[in-house]
């Protein structure tokens, strides 16, 4: 590409981002910084690409390995260039003050396929990996859905996330959670507790009546990280050999076998397994929010947040 139209793809990216800005923020974000297509470049050539590429690879971006003025960082390269791109950029370095959003340490426009975004790297990668492989311990698992609620009740405007899933959730060297993706985000109008916008998201994390009326509450949210919650209990996906994660699920409490609902890596009693009462609160908290009929009959963030908070004290209060 000829420099003159480099210099105009970045003049008109520029300028949609900045729509995008005033749109979803009124025109305030936290700065972050511009890095050219040289100085990424250069950053990837110093880092093999990531080996597992295909597990962090979606249909319209890449991850990559990257080593930026001597530190290792994490770079997802967008392969399109839509208005859901600018809104991830916006969003991303908007919450990226959070602990347990995935830092955002600055973005490129210069790349012809679509723009990037540099975030710091999170050494233990990504949580789809680990919780299919059966190797995450409970109270690990817990302390993950207890940081991802912060969605809903760390900003007093909440932002729905609309694509909570493990795919979207990495983990640092602590295997704190690190929350990502917020291309699909949308916030709801001061005053208002919903907004109507067409259908985005992950089937089956994708909330029912979402689906079915277009309006967007904070109870969209709510939906999916139930399912997230029966990932993380269950260690299973969400749709295996034609069976449906929540059918499965509530099958085998019907039939009251619920022991056989846990992951077997984290079942039994002590240390860092899972006792009874954690199992059945859990599960109680991630069928709620699950509900497919009534939003009403779900619980609020806030509220599955304090339970989760309390089953972790529990989990504290029996340690020896």
């Amino acid at each position: 590409m000829h420099r003159r139209e480099r210099q105009k793809m970045c003049l008109d990216r520029g300028g949609e981002l900045l729509e995008e800005l005033i749109a979803f923020c009124n025109g305030r974000s936290n700065p972050i910084r511009n890095f050219s297509l040289n100085q990424l470049q250069k950053a990837i050539d110093d880092c093999h690409p990531l080996e597992t590429l295909k597990d962090f690879e979606d249909i319209h971006m890449k991850w990559y390995n990257g080593i930026l003025e001597r530190r290792r960082v994490f770079i997802k390269i967008f392969t399109r260039c839509p208005k859901e791109v600018h809104r991830d950029i916006v969003v991303s370095s908007q919450m990226s003050s959070h602990n347990n959003v995935l830092k955002v340490l600055g973005y490129c426009l210069e790349i012809p396929a679509g723009p990037a975004l540099v975030f710091e790297y999170p050494e233990n990668g990504c949580l789809q990996t680990h919780i299919y492989a059966g190797s995450l311990p409970w109270g690990i698992r817990l302390k993950i859905a207890n940081a991802v609620t912060y969605l809903h009740t760390a900003f007093p405007r909440p932002i729905i996330h609309r694509d909570i899933k493990p795919e979207n959730i990495f983990l640092n060297q602590n295997y704190s959670p690190k929350l990502s993706n917020f291309s699909l985000s949308i916030s709801i109008p001061e005053g208002e507790s919903q907004v109507e916008d067409q259908v985005a998201g992950t089937a089956p994390f994708l909330d029912p009546v979402y689906f079915q009326t277009n309006f967007v509450t904070e109870k969209t949210d709510v939906y999916s990280f139930g399912m997230l919650l029966l990932v993380l209990l269950t260690g299973r996906k969400t749709f295996e050999e034609g069976i449906y994660l929540i059918n499965h699920v509530i099958d085998l409490v019907e039939q009251d076998r619920v022991n056989e609902v846990v992951d077997p890596g984290i079942r039994g009693n002590g240390g860092e397994g899972i006792d009874q009462q954690q199992q059945q609160a859990f599960l109680e908290v991630a069928l709620r929010c699950t509900n497919p009929f009534s939003r009403e009959d779900r619980p609020l963030m806030i509220e599955v947040a304090k339970e989760l908070q309390r089953i972790e004290r529990s989990i504290a209060a029996a340690a020896p």
